[in-house]
């Protein structure tokens, strides 16, 4: 059960979306966080892993450095995950770490998602901290987000094997 309205819930959720506009815009598979405590973003992030040439630089890692600045602690426990997509086994094991309380996110990741799809981490009782997990909240927006970068990337490819 969320402790939050549908209608909160799909304000945070359109502030991933945002972030993940950011991504977009740099070339980046547009992928956005937020982490919120108390009614406030404490934490923002969308991908950088091309522009950074760093594989840890997800949307969610980056959220969650914010965050445990803000706080000035890398403990997150009554805050909350929004992001756009089902987070990576990577992006999982840093939310368990972190201690966030709770995740909402997109749609599930049938190539890399480590909550429900691939793997369970956030429910893994053998860890010492489970999170509260809320999947697919706005889906098909943060699916056509997705779909169209990815549509237009496959597109570029083949005008670019077209002038070869």
């Amino acid at each position: 059960m969320s402790e939050f309205t549908q209608e909160e819930i799909e304000r945070w959720m359109t502030e991933a979306l945002e972030e993940a506009k950011k991504a977009e815009k740099i070339g980046e598979v547009p992928i956005g966080a937020v982490i919120v405590k108390d009614g406030e973003v404490i934490g923002r992030g969308y991908n950088q892993r091309e522009s950074s040439q760093n594989a840890t630089t997800h949307a969610e890692m980056i959220a969650i450095q914010e965050a445990n600045k803000k706080l000035e602690n890398w403990r997150l426990e009554d805050c909350h995950l929004f992001v756009t997509l089902e987070p990576c086994v990577m992006c999982s094991g840093a939310i368990v770490l972190a201690r966030l309380k709770s995740i909402y996110y997109g749609p599930s990741d049938l190539k890399g998602g480590a909550v429900r799809t691939l793997m369970t981490v956030l429910e893994d009782e053998r860890l010492n901290h489970q999170c509260e997990i809320h999947a697919g909240v706005m889906e098909e927006e943060c699916r056509s987000l997705l779909t169209s970068f990815f549509k237009q990337l496959r597109e570029e490819k083949k005008k670019d094997k077209q002038k070869e």
